[in-house]
């Protein structure tokens, strides 16, 4: 008798490990994505960026490493509160001076920054403290929009390739419908529609429109599942429906999800940097990625780079890992790979 071997024995989840593991690259791109995830929730919980409204630079402040320019120790200057001098036509004069000199006491003036780390925008604010504060508003819309996505296309997928018959009849048909419009001409007719901006009036258009894919894929698993001989033993055995669909079927088909909201997550980042960026995002008052972009564009005539180069760069870092992560976990939750 042949003895099993421990590849044989291990579960799918901890194979899939073993390989990720053995994959530098998708272990690094997995500490990128797990360091952004880090950032959002110290920005949440107000741990870091809490005060990126701060005007803590004069307007337009340049990055250190390029160094402060004449106008910018201009504008330092300029901002600096001055006593307004006394009038003696004005009889209100004494006592704007002495409350002036009483606020001066106890809030001394403040001179502003002429450089930041990496330079601020017309308001002055901190575009690094800005564009962590715009990446948690980003993250959050991809990673719940792709967790409602997958849900509603696990939900749909499940219940037409479980049943068969009309039930799969009138999803396919819906699915239809929703494939037949390029994505995002439906992103933006449904946004279009709503007319109200905010987080979650963005999540709910990227999630009610992106569901298709996931469908796609869970209704050919459920397919190929339900015929197999563990989901015939549990209907002999008196399991219900309900209970062979996601007691049994489905975590032999979780893994699908899992990669179908990584493989989410990036395109919903970047769907939400282009409503904002149209309009059609986050409100006046809240920052995004894509909230930055459409600031920066302005400033881009000016000669004003950073804010770009802040918001693309973060961007295009968190958006190449995670599709690296999601590459590797695809390959390593592949079952014929071994």
């Amino acid at each position: 008798m042949t003895m099993q071997t421990s590849d044989d024995s291990a579960g799918l989840w901890t194979l899939a490990w073993r390989r990720l593991r053995a994959d530098r690259v998708a272990m690094a791109a997995l500490a990128v994505v797990v360091g952004f995830l880090l950032l959002v929730l110290l920005s949440s919980t107000g741990l870091v960026a809490a005060d990126w409204e701060d005007e803590v630079a004069v307007n337009y402040a340049p990055p250190g490493f390029v160094g402060a320019d004449a106008t910018a120790r201009a504008l330092a200057q300029a901002q600096l509160p001055r006593a307004t001098p006394p009038n003696a036509f004005d009889p209100l004069a004494a006592e704007l001076a002495a409350l002036q000199a009483q606020v001066a006491a106890t809030h001394p003036p403040v001179a502003k920054r002429t450089t930041l780390l990496f330079g601020a925008d017309k308001w002055g604010h901190d575009i690094v403290r800005k564009t962590i504060k715009g990446g948690e508003t980003s993250i959050v819309v991809g990673l719940v929009a792709a967790l409602l996505a997958v849900t509603l296309g696990t939900l749909f997928g499940a219940v037409a390739g479980f049943f068969g018959g009309w039930v799969d009849d009138l999803f396919n048909w819906f699915y239809s419908i929703f494939t037949s419009i390029p994505s995002i001409l439906m992103i933006l007719t449904v946004a279009a529609v709503l007319q109200q901006k905010g987080v979650t009036t963005i999540v709910l258009i990227l999630g009610l429109t992106g569901w298709t894919g996931p469908f796609r894929l869970m209704r050919a698993e459920y397919i190929k599942h339900s015929a197999r001989e563990y989901v015939m033993a549990a209907n002999a055995i008196g399991a219900s429906n309900w209970q062979r669909m996601f007691g049994h079927i489905l975590p032999n088909v979780s893994h699908v999800a899992l990669v179908q909201m990584s493989i989410l997550v990036v395109g919903f980042i970047k769907a939400e940097v282009i409503l904002s960026f149209l309009g059609f995002g986050v409100p006046v008052g809240t920052v995004s990625w894509g909230s930055m972009l459409n600031e920066a564009q302005n400033e881009l005539i000016l000669g004003k780079w950073w804010q770009l180069a802040a918001a693309a760069g973060a961007m295009a870092v968190l958006v190449t890992s995670f599709s690296l992560f999601a590459d590797a976990l695809r390959d390593a939750l592949d079952p014929k790979i071994k």
